[in-house]
């Protein structure tokens, strides 16, 4: 499915199923909550899976990308809908701004990591962003827990938690198939986003998502893994250790240029070689602190606040 980002698709998987005796599809992930992501699903509704119903929907996490149009999917099919519960409260909670994840939180925790002038009045413009992209979402959910196994089509599909780049993203292993539904936690030619969130402030996100990509790295050498974004691919074990290698480099980076102390906006052109849109910008903020976090946490940087009430990171 298109989606309005730079990073311009989302995959979704539809899985042959029969739930209670019914045949029908079990959908991972559904896109964006837009008209034209609506759009595209009444055509496939209408064509390829015409007289074969989604029955159960998967939302692997709260992202707008994978849980947009859960409640519009959920309402137009009465599939059953299946979530981490984790990643379920945050989307209300992201819908309502709420709980710290308001609007205004994250601009506070922005401005506190040294965001200001023309940067922060960009920030300022993504205030609906996430009710915009979410529209509703459903009142009642059926939680997904790690390692449960669901039964899909015939086969054991095993629910693989990982942590980091959300709070509670859920995987799908099929031993049987040798498939892993990924989601966003392994990509097959970019790094997946791992940022601080305004809710927990002094979290270590890149610590969790490190570890968490390890778990996936002791399934068989031949898997076949299916991203969100990019193509489908084998070699999952080597693209763990590309990213854990794309991780030290950024993060030896980042502690070389805290020689002198540095705040998370000042760190963005080290992590960031490029012209970031108001999009891009806000996830570059959440992983540039993620980073520095991480060296913090592993006594590689101390941090303190100026009398400007900025966070800044230097060389211990």
């Amino acid at each position: 499915m298109p989606l309005p980002f730079a990073l311009d698709h989302i995959n979704l998987w539809l899985l042959e199923d029969e739930l209670n005796g019914n045949a029908g599809w079990t959908l991972v992930d559904c896109g964006i909550g837009d008209d034209a992501t609506r759009a595209l699903w009444e055509r496939i509704f209408a064509g390829r899976i015409a007289g074969r119903p989604i029955r159960r929907l998967i939302v692997t996490h709260h992202h707008p990308d994978h849980a947009g149009l859960a409640s519009w999917l959920t309402e137009r099919t009465s599939a059953e809908f299946w979530m981490p519960q984790a990643e379920y409260f945050a989307a209300h909670a992201m819908r309502e701004g709420s709980a710290g994840f308001g609007f205004d939180n994250v601009v506070a925790m922005f401005v506190r990591n040294g965001l200001s002038g023309e940067k922060l009045e960009l920030m300022k413009e993504r205030r609906t962003n996430y009710r915009n992209r979410v529209p509703g979402f459903p009142s009642v959910y059926r939680r997904l827990m790690d390692g449960q196994a669901h039964r899909i089509g015939g086969r054991d599909w095993k629910v693989v938690m990982g942590y980091g780049h959300a709070p509670e993203h859920a995987a799908l292993h099929c031993d049987e198939l040798g498939v892993l539904v990924s989601g966003d936690m392994v990509l097959p030619r970019i790094s997946t986003n791992v940022s601080v969130w305004a809710n927990e402030p002094e979290g270590n996100p890149l610590a969790l998502f490190l570890d968490s990509i390890s778990r996936y790295a002791g399934l068989p050498a031949t898997t076949l893994t299916l991203p969100s974004h990019g193509l489908p691919f084998r070699g999952l074990r080597e693209r763990i250790a590309q990213l854990k290698e794309h991780h030290r480099l950024r993060l030896a980076e980042l502690h070389e240029a805290c020689e002198t102390p540095k705040s998370a906006a000042d760190v963005l052109d080290t992590l960031f070689r490029r012209k970031l849109d108001t999009h891009q910008l806000f996830f570059a903020m959440g992983e540039a602190m993620a980073h520095l976090h991480l060296l913090h946490y592993d006594g590689r940087l101390k941090h303190s606040v100026g009398a400007d009430g900025v966070v800044r990171y230097a060389q211990n």
